[in-house]
């Protein structure tokens, strides 16, 4: 599972825009757009969300899992958990 923040973030890291992260995936840019404009999880054919985990996984990106590490280390982002408000 890969989230629609999870995929913007993906590209930031690279400096990419959604152009080059549908040519590298093999895909069009609307169909990068539709899945970075989903709510929570990206939403859409399981080719075309292989494509683009594969894409950034060439690229250099690790998509981490919740409450999963990171056991190849390097530098990278992560969302915490929000503190509970009082």
């Amino acid at each position: 599972m890969i989230t629609a923040s999870q995929l913007r973030a993906a590209r930031a890291l690279l400096g990419i825009d959604q152009k080059t992260l549908a040519e590298l995936a093999g895909l069009s840019v609307p169909t990068i757009q539709r899945m970075e404009a989903s709510d929570g999880n990206v939403r859409g054919v399981v080719e075309s969300l292989t494509k683009v985990v594969e894409a950034l996984d060439l690229a250099g990106i690790e998509l981490i899992g919740d409450n999963a590490q990171s056991v190849t280390g390097g530098r990278g982002v992560r969302l915490k958990t929000p503190a509970p408000r009082s």
